[in-house]
């Protein structure tokens, strides 16, 4: 029984009917799609090394503690493991509308929080799998990490032996209130300690609080929303439309080695071009307007690889939407998340985030369901972007050749992007809300249009693209 961290804890205490805190990806496949059976057993002899994958959550009894991983007794690999089929043609608008449908159901708290579908019946004789995972369980970077666990870095691995498991006995009640209670009597003792370090090493927590100060006066420019885009914020509804927009990481390098600035500066500039087509799509004055968003940072240190848990911060960028040259609007972005870095930002919500570790569970739970309710109008989007492996990846003997992510939605937020790079590609998820941005294949439009614009201002002559890997078409195997 392990308690989880009030970051991991956050994200199942501010879900509700219309906000599904789950993370996602969908990987295409060459073909012919393995069967049921082929896929459950390589899925089942990656178990072992992802314990998470058989626990479920407890919630303590009147919020006494915050919530705690526990084994399903229960645990039943095919419950999680599904197969599905496309409708005829099979193209790429019958796998979004799949993932969006699959992504706008709230995952089961009775069991262990992940699924993952198989989608057979692409064209082209390929195959997807579409995975759900609750952010409870893992960052961005983490579930990357998971994702080359689950899969094989060869196309034939040798065979895992499965490994019996014996889950431990389910906690009733008061065993889940004994173990808050005692976890509480401990905190002073933790507290006691902190306080004991600030004596023996006050430089250290000194420098960490001027950190903490100086990042808190780059959040003021949260609370002027005049020069934001307001448009993007509103209710938001339980369904969710998702799309993709494709890149490579060799046109993305081209681009900042000839212009200046990160990989990352690129992307957030590329989304700029798409979030003004779509402002511009819907008949929007964009003059010195901006659209705030969100970009998570992880604080992963590299003694955290293998811990799924969340370790993530967050920097708030405006992307200038209002500009219309591209190479603008690119030093525009490099310019700000330079200050942004500098102003320590992320490490200052980091510290703020690490506070909360001392908040009564009780004051946790209500605090962040009245904060996922307010209908806030500061930040319109989220865009998070996480490098993924560069090398192939397979499942039961098939090669993963395409692989784009899923962001959930909340809090009046109505778009968010995603980005993951894999073996040369860098694709871009990108979600809606059903209702109230149906026009987000503008965006995903745009922000391919926005790549090209780039490469085309370059005065070394790009990289030439890579193409999409297909595989030979193939009649799918029967199941």
């Amino acid at each position: 029984m392990q308690s989880l961290s009030p970051q991991d804890a956050s994200f199942l205490h501010i879900e509700d009917a219309v906000a599904h805190m789950h993370i996602g990806s969908v990987g295409i496949f060459e073909g012919p799609v393995p069967d049921h059976p082929t896929v459950t057993a390589a899925i089942e002899g990656k178990l072992p090394l992802v314990p998470r994958y058989r626990q479920k959550v407890r919630f303590v009894p009147l919020s006494l503690g915050r919530p705690v991983w526990v084994d399903d007794p229960h645990f039943v690999l095919e419950y999680h493991v599904r197969r599905t089929a496309l409708p005829a043609p099979g193209g790429d608008a019958e796998l979004r509308n799949l993932v969006g449908r699959l992504m706008s159901q709230r995952l089961d708290r009775s069991r262990p929080l992940w699924e993952l579908w198989i989608a057979e019946g692409l064209d082209e004789g390929r195959w997807a799998m579409v995975s759900k995972i609750h952010h409870s369980m893992v960052d961005g970077v983490s579930a990357t990490d998971l994702m080359t666990v689950l899969l094989d870095r060869e196309d034939d691995p040798a065979e895992v032996a499965p490994v019996p498991w014996r889950p431990e006995p389910d906690p009733n009640p008061a065993q889940l209130v004994a173990d808050a209670l005692a976890t509480r009597l401990a905190s002073p003792y933790e507290g006691m300690r902190s306080v004991r370090a600030a004596i023996v090493r006050p430089g250290r927590v000194a420098g960490q609080l001027v950190d903490v100060a100086r990042g808190m006066q780059s959040f003021q420019s949260l609370t002027r929303t005049g020069k934001s885009v307001t448009s993007l914020n509103g209710p938001i509804g339980p369904h969710r439309r998702w799309v993709w927009a494709r890149g490579t990481l060799a046109d993305v390098k081209t681009i900042r080695q000839q212009h200046g600035g990160t990989v990352n500066d690129v992307v957030l500039a590329v989304i700029t071009r798409g979030f003004r087509d779509l402002l511009l799509g819907r008949g929007e004055e964009l003059e010195d307007r901006v659209v705030r968003t969100l970009v998570p940072v992880s604080v992963r240190a590299e003694a955290d690889r293998g811990s799924y848990d969340n370790r993530v911060s967050a920097m708030f960028a405006e992307l200038p939407v209002g500009l219309d040259d591209p190479l603008e609007r690119l030093q525009a972005v490099h310019t700000q998340m330079q200050g942004l870095k500098e102003s320590g930002q992320a490490v200052a919500a980091e510290r703020l985030t690490a506070l909360s570790g001392f908040a009564p569970a009780m004051l946790l739970d209500l605090g962040t369901r009245a904060a996922g309710r307010v209908q806030q109008r500061n930040v319109q989007t989220v865009t998070t972007n996480v490098p993924g492996p560069q090398f192939p990846l397979y499942l039961s003997g098939r090669r993963m050749l395409e692989y784009f992510p899923f962001v959930p939605l909340a809090n009046s937020v109505r778009i968010g992007v995603a980005i993951v790079s894999y073996d040369g590609t860098l694709n871009f998820g990108i979600t809606g809300d059903y209702e109230y941005a149906p026009d987000v294949q503008v965006l995903a439009d745009g922000i391919e249009a926005g790549i090209g614009e780039l490469l085309a201002a370059t005065t070394k002559p790009p990289a030439r693209r890579a193409s999409r890997p297909r595989a030979a078409r193939a009649a799918p195997a029967s199941s």
